[in-house]
């Protein structure tokens, strides 16, 4: 897979190259730290103030153009303007088709401008993510919080979003959008120069680079888009820049079925968390247990997923398939000995068995599958499914245990309203298990792959520190030595 840092050169436009963030530059520096701080000649404090103000230095530059080239673009839509109220008074055929194309050129050059920010803003966000995976902190989130909130920050300027979301500020360039468009669909031969885009026209306006603009920003300005919306929250994001290799390879690792696969086992998770809400303190008082024994019950299922979202995230580096079949095992397990907890009478049983239905949570791989084997183009509508799987799961787990209303016994097995939901849950994911080995099938993988448990132990890093992280980073001067 081509490197992030080539493709980023690659898609830089000739002339401005000095004005983009250095991602080159502040890889190697990054890498120079780890060195530095394993042989004891920096320490971790002086490494975050430095490498705060080189970040500093690089968005000031980008901002610094950014401004210079929005004001030229300006000055030059407001000369046309001048030029465009004189047409009012003499109309010309000629001169309408010569300011047509000269708006359409300056739409082309906004274009390069769109495109400048969102390589820059991929690239900021990247060396971010980067260095919290190499030094476990949460410095992306310090680095934002102060920066975005200041009153004379660069940050905000138009990366006050980007590094939480696939999203852009481009408010500032929102002005020349706008003027782009509207005088456009003014010159529009068959609407005349007395309509505008604020009348809602019968015909709408038909200019490629319009179009082209309205697909940029689109991309640029997309958190309003729900499937979006629902893939941030399932924290799969798209920020790569996409080549047509990253697609063929993309292609050949996706498998539509080991996806519907990975969405089964989000729903049937959930669905399997929700479905003993209904009767749990019944069933806690039925075995001797006091009614508040309810909530430890729902509740240790939750704390158990802590711990295997711990190694399942580090087995994802190697393998999809098999965390997906251990995971169906031990629910399968784990909701058999709810079940049979009835019949032996026993509460820890009981709550055994609902640990074991946490410790069998494979959120993690469904998450990494999506995020690494589905392409780029439809990876977010894959993202919003993960989300949409999880939600239906936990309103139709309730809905299920209120079906389940019977009473019956089979030799010494008892089926009631109280143990049928750990028996449907646990022949539900005996017949997943069968469909998994039937028909997923494991992706193959490249060598940047393997780099990856890093990151998932900088997750869990954050995941217990993320208090004391915060607070140290409150507390931590960066100006000056």
């Amino acid at each position: 897979m081509v490197a992030f840092g080539k493709k980023m050169k690659e898609r830089q436009i000739q002339g401005w190259q000095r004005y983009y963030i250095n991602y080159k530059l502040m890889k190697k520096k990054v890498k120079q730290y780890v060195q530095q701080i394993e042989v004891g000649t920096l320490d971790r404090r002086h490494v975050l103030k430095d490498f705060s103000r080189m970040l500093d230095n690089q968005i000031e530059k980008t901002v610094l153009f950014l401004l210079e080239q929005q004001g030229l673009l300006a000055s030059r839509l407001a000369r046309l303007r001048e030029k465009h109220d004189a047409l009012q008074d003499q109309p010309d055929i000629s001169n309408v088709t010569e300011l047509r194309e000269a708006y359409r050129a300056a739409g082309q050059d906004l274009l390069k401008l769109l495109s400048f920010v969102e390589i820059n803003a991929i690239g900021l966000r990247k060396i971010l993510k980067k260095f919290d995976k190499r030094f476990g902190y949460r410095f992306t989130d310090y680095y934002v919080k102060t920066r975005a909130n200041h009153p004379y920050s660069q940050l905000q300027q138009v990366f006050k979003h980007v590094l939480y979301h696939p999203t852009l500020d481009v408010q500032g360039l929102g002005a020349v959008v706008g003027a782009i468009s509207r005088n456009l669909h003014e010159l529009q031969d068959r609407q005349g120069s007395y309509l505008s885009i604020y009348d809602q026209p019968v015909l709408p306006l038909q200019d490629p680079v319009v179009d082209s603009i309205k697909a940029a920003v689109d991309r640029l300005t997309n958190s309003t888009n729900f499937l979006n919306f629902l893939g941030q929250h399932a924290l799969i994001m798209q920020d790569e820049l996409p080549t047509p290799t990253d697609e063929l390879v993309d292609d050949q690792r996706y498998h539509f079925m080991s996806l519907l696969l990975n969405l089964a086992n989000t729903f049937l998770y959930m669905v399997n968390t929700y479905i003993i809400v209904p009767t749990a303190d019944d069933y806690s008082m039925s075995l001797g247990a006091a009614a508040t024994v309810c909530g430890i019950v729902i509740g240790a299922m939750a704390v158990a997923q802590v711990f295997s979202s711990v190694y399942f995230s580090a087995w994802s580096n190697k393998s999809y398939f098999r965390p997906l079949v251990f995971s169906s095992v031990v629910l399968f397990i784990g909701n058999a000995m709810y079940a049979l907890a009835y019949d032996f009478k026993s509460i820890a049983i009981l709550l055994l068995g609902r640990i074991f239905c946490g410790l069998g949570s494979a959120r993690a791989v469904n998450r990494r599958y999506i995020s690494d084997c589905v392409p780029l183009k439809i990876r977010m509508q894959a993202s919003a499914g993960f989300v949409s799987a999880s939600a239906l799961g936990m309103a139709c787990g309730p809905a299920l245990a209120g079906l389940l209303q019977t009473n019956f016994k089979i030799y010494k097995l008892t089926f009631n309203a109280d143990t049928l939901p750990g028996w449907v849950m646990a022949v539900a994911w005996l017949i997943y298990l069968i469909w998994l080995c039937i028909s997923f099938k494991e992706p193959s993988r490249d060598t940047e792959e393997n780099h990856r448990p890093h990151e998932s132990n900088a997750g869990m890093l954050t995941l217990f520190n993320g208090h004391f992280l915060a607070w140290y980073f409150a507390n931590l001067p960066l100006s000056g030595q």
